[in-house]
């Protein structure tokens, strides 16, 4: 390598051959251009305990001469203090680099860090759980597909958290989510547990290196939700016995045999509502009397199939992979079955009654019976209250269905229904009657 001092001129006349790659043209303070066959460029050379360092420093058409021999003088200085100028290059990018996504993640929504979490835990979460979170954050504006009415809006809102996670993570302080919880006062049971989900959110991202600077996991201090909220309070909606008559009257008259049948299988089975909506002609085993339901706690729970639950389920029609199917809607299965309901309680002059109060009404009714506590947690799925119940007491099938079959015969003979004859496990289609959806 040339060590001539830089000129314009020589700096202007160095070529690259054809035959070389590359030719470099250098002084002596380390400043040097290197050439190849389509640009130049300013470099610095210098040693460091007897190894050779090179460092490109700019283009021509980005460095002037001048600039250049300062930055070669700078890169010197750090070679004669024993350092190493690549080293410090590094360091300078890596703190820059930091600085900007720090910058940027100062901006962004918290939402970002949210689907990340979601889709973390995803794996230790049910499905259901999952969607749960999906729901807490979703945005809204989506078309209604189930529940619209005439007159209401035909669009979802937005999910509980969806306004905070719009703010950057930094900003969901102690003020925010007091603010926030003001304003969910109308609704406490749901922002309740929202408020609960965002407390575990903003923790796992104090534990991560790219969210700890920005997460304030002490915003959910108990203490903020139990000053904003009203004390929650536990629905008690539940058929009373002396109700049941006028309820399977008016229920069984539904106009649509699939919502009828959904409903009385929901009281008879105290299965929660999407559990019995979602049940596939599969998990219904008529020879040997048993239903398999996709538990959202347990995974999967077997229940008896009891007499008149089995007669319902036996004279729907086989229209697809669904027991009860709905022409209409999307997934080809029942999604709302408040609105039939809703009107065969106006016409029976019973109280307002939730499609959930029907699995509170079987709990409830059960106890006439006598029936072991239990026996019906067993039947409607909820994990066992007690050390025995939860070690030592797994009930066979053929037990369960002795208390279940009486519970159902007492609430039919409340109800003033009659049990119908054995149907053998034959299903009789009602291919004359046109199904349709409330």
């Amino acid at each position: 390598m040339a060590r001539d001092n830089l000129t314009p001129g020589r700096i202007e006349a160095l070529i690259c051959p054809p035959n070389k790659k590359q030719v470099f043209l250098r002084d002596a303070s380390g400043l040097g251009v290197r050439a190849t066959a389509g640009s130049k460029s300013y470099i610095f050379q210098g040693k460091l305990s007897g190894q050779v360092i090179r460092m490109t420093i700019g283009g021509l058409e980005t460095w002037s001469l001048g600039d250049a021999r300062k930055e070669a003088r700078r890169l010197k200085t750090i070679i004669d203090d024993g350092r190493d100028p690549r080293i410090d290059k590094a360091e300078v990018t890596a703190a820059d680099t930091a600085t900007r996504a720090k910058a940027v993640l100062d901006k962004a929504a918290a939402l970002d860090a949210w689907n990340v979490y979601i889709k973390a835990r995803a794996g230790k979460w049910s499905a259901r759980t999952f969607l749960d979170h999906q729901k807490l954050s979703d945005a809204g504006g989506k078309t209604k597909t189930r529940g619209r009415k005439k007159g209401e809006g035909e669009k979802t809102l937005p999910g509980p958290l969806a306004g905070l996670l719009a703010l950057p993570l930094s900003k969901i302080d102690r003020a925010a989510v007091t603010d926030w919880l003001r304003q969910e006062q109308r609704r406490p049971t749901v922002a309740r547990g929202a408020f609960v989900r965002l407390r575990a959110f903003l923790n796992w991202c104090a534990d991560r290196p790219q969210y700890k600077n920005q997460a304030i996991p002490a915003a959910c201090n108990t203490r903020v939700m139990r000053a904003e909220l009203p004390k929650a309070r536990a629905r008690d909606d539940c058929l009373q016995h002396e109700q049941l008559a006028v309820w399977f009257e008016q229920v069984r008259t539904l106009q649509n045999p699939v919502i009828a049948a959904y409903l009385q299988a929901l009281l008879l089975t105290g299965a929660r509502r999407n559990e019995l909506a979602a049940l596939r002609w599969e998990d219904v085993d008529f020879q040997w009397g048993s239903l398999t339901i996709h538990d959202k706690v347990e995974g999967e729970r077997t229940i008896p199939l009891t007499p008149y639950v089995s007669h319902l389920l036996a004279n729907l029609p086989r229209v697809n992979e669904w027991i009860f199917s709905s022409p209409t809607a999307k997934s080809g299965r029942l999604t709302e079955p408040r609105i039939a309901h809703n009107r065969a309680l106006q016409a029976a002059g019973l109280p307002a009654l939730s499609i959930h109060g029907l699995r509170r009404s079987f709990g409830t009714l059960a106890e006439w019976v006598e029936c072991p506590a239990g026996v019906v947690a067993q039947i409607m799925g909820h994990k066992p209250s007690a050390i025995a119940e939860k070690r030592y007491r797994r009930r066979p099938l053929d037990l369960l269905r002795m208390w279940h079959t009486k519970i159902e015969s007492w609430i039919l003979e409340q109800a003033k229904v009659e049990i119908p004859a054995k149907q053998e496990g034959k299903i009789r289609p009602l291919a004359r009657k046109k199904l349709t959806v409330a």
